[in-house]
């Protein structure tokens, strides 16, 4: 079913990746290449904080003998790096309008397996968001522990700064990102290089005083191990398929644009991953309470100075920048999503700048909730982080498979073995992370996923109910003439009222007004005077009293327009509701809301159209 029109809002149609710059000026707020970086890359960037740290965190169980598999299993990591961006180029020129796992699934699994990679998109964006704000303020207040106690207003601070420069659009966000991410991106291939040329650590201090967290029961590694330290170390991969949800987010040619910064960000963080598993090897660091392996390669590799906290402070930037990753993909994930009728699309609609608002809004709103429902501790949200994206990974990979077999083309069975093995891993690492974590809250997502995909579902039957409703997609009845009727809510003599009655004439072809009388004496004698001067005056239009017993004021106007509609059946019934509009915003508040009173118990209970006139005074 094609998009609803009318008041729920049209959602912009494909737009054409061949449009050339200077035919469309919204290009200028568009991505390039290294701003495309900058804006969508941060959380793959950012991972190299935790990705490591994770791998020697499983190994650790093992004692020093299972720490020595840690280059292994990154070079295993980086390996399943270069596959998924070898994929997700496929999927950026498969599908320029964006939407990565989503349009992947939905075109060739079905529309549930889309529904499911978009909902494990949606909670992983969600989750970046509160764990990436949540891990810059804990590093900034472990560096300054006199701010702890105002841990959830700062991140709730970082938050608002956060959606603040991104409902200035895409572009200003990129561009007020771009030092931090070179900052950081330098400083850790400085810590890499530096390091290399070191055979021993020149300094431990960071690590001095703190317990090791090697196990004391040490066994030998297995393939279990293994297979655990490689699916927790897939967390650093995170971040990888935010590129292709937002490929209409680029200038023309899109595609392109995007496939470049795809491949930048995979060569980038693949440098990162290997060289950091290499410096753990060389300099045998052990996982220690309380310092994190990257604070230990620092100090090893730079020393205990000036370039030390400066890979800290660079690191705990990117921390809280990289939730932005998600603000630059799930907006254009929830406009596909209105497109296609399965969010409101009030989320399809942009704003200036290419800025989708309200998708902004909602990331917002929904993270600043986790946040304070966590009191700005999203520990218990962290096992949460990853599962999403390997869902999301998986069901690319697997669409991508079925996409070569139906497309073909040159060395197309190279390509679906490429995307097989990578659905196969990250499949696997899916399953391992799941079950590994479901205690410590993984059950969390097998609920809210099913639970999205079945919101998601029902509001598409909404839309669809809609639209069968509105008749879309079949040709209408010729319009015809019927015979109107205005009726005009008073309670005085004024120039409104003239205004009114004006209006009304002019749109039916016959006006009553009406006033609403109650039983008391006060009341009663109001209505009287009214009627007395309205005679006097000889407006041309009958004034009709409206005797009803309780207080109300717009259900006995609603009660008379079923009386006549049922009293004149083909007339067609417009209730014109005159309103003064002041000239200062202030002034509002000293209006009585009479006519949204009226306006809602007709809205409510009767089928007539609703007019409500703006008297402005100057």
């Amino acid at each position: 079913m094609s998009v609803l029109t009318s008041e729920y809002g049209s959602a912009p149609g494909h737009e054409d990746p061949s449009d050339p710059p200077d035919r469309d000026p919204g290009e200028r707020h568009r991505l390039t290449t290294v701003t495309g970086l900058a804006a969508l890359s941060l959380d793959a960037m950012a991972s190299v904080a935790y990705g490591p740290e994770a791998i020697v965190l499983v190994l650790a169980a093992a004692g020093g003998y299972g720490l020595g598999f840690t280059l292994p299993v990154t070079l295993a990591i980086a390996g399943l790096l270069a596959v998924l961006v070898a994929s997700y180029r496929q999927v950026i020129a498969a599908f320029p309008d964006g939407g990565g796992s989503y349009a992947v699934a939905r075109t060739y699994l079905g529309r549930r397996a889309g529904l499911a990679a978009a909902g494990s998109l949606v909670l992983d964006y969600v989750l970046n968001v509160a764990v990436a704000v949540t891990a810059g303020v804990a590093a900034l207040t472990s560096a300054f522990p006199a701010l702890y106690p105002d841990r959830l207003w700062l991140c709730l601070a970082v938050l608002a700064l956060l959606t603040a420069v991104n409902l200035r659009g895409i572009v200003d966000s990129a561009r007020a990102f771009i030092v931090p991410t070179a900052v950081f991106v330098l400083s850790i291939l400085a810590l890499i290089v530096v390091g290399l040329f070191r055979s021993v650590p020149v300094s431990t201090e960071a690590a001095a005083g703190h317990a090791p967290v090697l196990a004391d029961n040490a066994t030998g590694v297995g393939a279990l191990l293994l297979l655990k330290a490689f699916a927790s170390g897939c967390s650093a991969l995170t971040g990888v398929e935010a590129i292709a949800n937002a490929v209409p987010s680029f200038r023309v040619p899109r595609a392109r644009r995007a496939q470049r910064a795809e491949v930048a960000l995979g060569a980038i963080l693949g440098a990162m991953l290997i060289g950091l598993g290499v410096l753990i090897s060389r300099f045998g660091l052990q996982p220690v309470e309380g310092v994190t392996v990257l604070a230990q390669l620092a100090d090893a590799a730079l020393g205990h100075n000036w370039a030390f906290y400066l890979v800290q402070f660079a690191t705990t930037m990117l921390l809280a920048l990289s939730a932005n990753t998600s603000f630059g993909g799930l907006p254009v994930l929830l406009k596909l999503l209105a497109r296609d009728n399965y969010v409101p699309h009030v989320f399809a609609l942009k704003a200036d700048r290419q800025v989708h608002r309200h998708g902004v809004l909602a990331l917002a709103g929904i993270s600043a909730a986790l946040l304070v429902f966590s009191g700005g501790n999203t520990n218990a949200l962290v096992p949460l982080f990853a599962i999403g994206v390997f869902i999301g990974f998986t069901l690319a990979q697997t669409g991508m498979v079925r996409h070569w077999r139906q497309v073909r083309g040159p060395k197309w069975r190279a390509k679906a073995v490429l995307n097989c093995s990578g659905a196969v891993l990250t499949g696997s690492s899916a399953v391992v992370v799941t079950a590994t974590k479901f205690a410590d809250g993984a059950w969390l997502v097998v609920i809210a996923l099913p639970l999205l995909v079945a919101a998601f579902e029902t509001v598409h039957r909404a839309y669809a109910a809609i639209g069968e409703r509105l008749g879309l997609g079949r040709v209408p009845e010729c319009p015809h003439r019927d015979r109107s009727l205005v009726i005009v809510p008073v309670s005085g003599l004024s120039k409104l009222t003239s205004e009114a009655l004006t209006a009304a004439v002019s749109l039916g072809d016959e006006v009553r007004a009406v006033t609403v009388c109650h039983p008391d004496a006060e009341d009663r004698a109001r209505t009287d005077a009214l009627e007395r001067d309205w005679a006097l005056w000889q407006p041309g239009v009958p004034l009709v009293r409206l005797r009803y017993e309780r207080r109300a004021l717009g259900r006995p106007v609603a009660a008379y327009v079923r009386e006549t509609a049922a009293a004149e059946p083909g007339t067609r019934i417009t209730v014109l509701i005159p309103e003064v509009e002041p000239a200062r915003l202030w002034q509002r508040l000293l209006q009585n809301q009479r006519g949204a009173i009226v306006a809602h118990a007709v809205r409510r209970d009767t089928d007539a159209v609703i007019c409500r006139l703006r008297f402005r005074l100057s």
